[in-house]
């Protein structure tokens, strides 16, 4: 099982830019495809952005495509997420999880979550 810790969450006006981290622990990290999601209030938890074990291949959702970039240091166990022109919409719960394939994360079907980073953007 991988733990997962993400950080960098905050308050940001519109247009702004956050990075946020999702620290890792266990021997699998590397080998694992990573995600971001995110679920804003009353709504249902969606898919941001996957990365897949070596960082060559990167899939993102329409809303957030040329806007977040998906990153990923397995020397540091650590998956980032880059997010400029930052909207309202963007307000949200972000979640990293991890899974064995980049095509489960895009179903929400991750294997190992951590616990949530709040991003405000205010209009």
């Amino acid at each position: 099982q991988v733990q997962l810790v993400e950080s960098g969450g905050g308050l940001v006006q519109a247009g702004g830019s956050l990075r946020l981290s999702c620290a890792a622990s266990g021997r699998t990290f590397s080998s694992s495809a990573m995600g971001w999601f995110r679920q804003a209030p009353g709504k249902e938890r969606e898919f941001v952005a996957a990365i897949n074990w070596s960082g060559a291949n990167t899939n993102y959702a329409d809303s957030v495509k040329g806007r977040f970039t998906i990153s990923r240091d397995n020397a540091k166990n650590t998956v980032y997420l880059q997010m400029n022109s930052l909207k309202p919409e963007d307000t949200a719960v972000y979640y990293c999880a991890t899974s064995s394939l980049m095509r489960a994360l895009q179903d929400l079907k991750g294997k190992d979550w951590g616990q949530g980073t709040q991003v405000t953007v205010s209009s």
